[in-house]
């Protein structure tokens, strides 16, 4: 039986395009976690129509993957236009493979880079694709708890306006993850930052947070404090007609003045 097997040397996120093109649906099995980052970051710049993605990995791959929340809130974009569905099994030992009805990808790293070898040996797909349809079936759905990013960024400008909205995207895509490294840029703090940036009340945009299943308003009002602490930001108070006075959040001046370079600043 010949595989009919190549070896890849294009870039892999155009590899990645032409397998989507050609296909109906792909099973996505066992993904490392720089390649299950790799599709996902492929399948949502593509402009094109997207084959229904099916992904089957073990829970630490995907736990791992979604603790930043660019990845996660991109998967969660396309779990919401039902192009993706995600899985779990435990019982998983195996390079990782991308899989139509006419193809298979077995993604290996090479050099540090990720490369494959790609089949369209009828038998071998079917073999290969029956196998991996069953493990589907018996596993576990993957909970997703982060908002995507379209409802973060589309709430924000109908709760905030615009120049809020473009400040958050602004931060987020001037960085590769959020967390950032140790931890010092999550996405609690740039909606802080940027909040501080256009003067919101912490009451408004904690609730907002909680609102859109970014974080509760007891995780907004810790994370407050810390970049008080750090002398990042400060509050005034606002009087209300009933309760307690509001506070209104502020970046301290010379310390994040130019919202343009927020994360470089956090980080630093």
């Amino acid at each position: 039986m010949s595989t009919g097997a190549t070896v890849l040397d294009q870039e892999f996120t155009n590899i990645i395009g032409s397998f989507f093109e050609d296909a109906g649906s792909v099973l996505i099995v066992n993904p490392a976690p720089n390649v299950f980052e790799t599709l996902i970051l492929a399948a949502s710049s593509l402009d094109d129509e997207l084959p229904d993605l099916q992904v089957l990995a073990t829970p630490d791959v995907l736990k791992t993957s979604v603790d930043d929340f660019i990845l996660a809130s991109q998967v969660a974009n396309l779990v919401e236009q039902n192009t993706l569905e995600l899985r779990t099994t435990t019982d998983i030992a195996r390079s990782s493979l991308l899989v139509s009805d006419d193809e298979v990808l077995t993604v290996v790293t090479l050099d540090a880079e990720l490369a494959g070898l790609r089949s369209t040996d009828d038998e071998l797909v079917e073999n290969i694709r029956s196998t991996f349809v069953e493990d589907w079936e018996g596993g576990e759905p993957f909970i997703l708890r982060t908002p995507s990013l379209s409802r973060v960024q589309e709430t924000l400008g109908e709760e905030f306006g615009d120049e809020l909205e473009e400040d958050f995207m602004m931060v987020v895509e001037s960085v590769d993850t959020i967390p950032g490294e140790d931890n010092d840029l999550d996405e609690v703090a740039v909606a802080l930052l940027v909040g501080a940036n256009n003067e919101v009340l912490l009451y408004d945009i904690s609730r907002w947070g909680e609102d859109v299943g970014l974080a509760s308003k007891a995780t907004f009002s810790r994370t407050k404090t810390q970049l008080e602490d750090r002398g990042l930001i400060e509050t005034e108070k606002v009087p209300i007609d009933v309760g307690r006075p509001r506070l209104r959040l502020l970046l301290i001046p010379d310390e994040l003045e130019d919202v343009d370079s927020l994360a470089e600043q956090m980080t630093t």
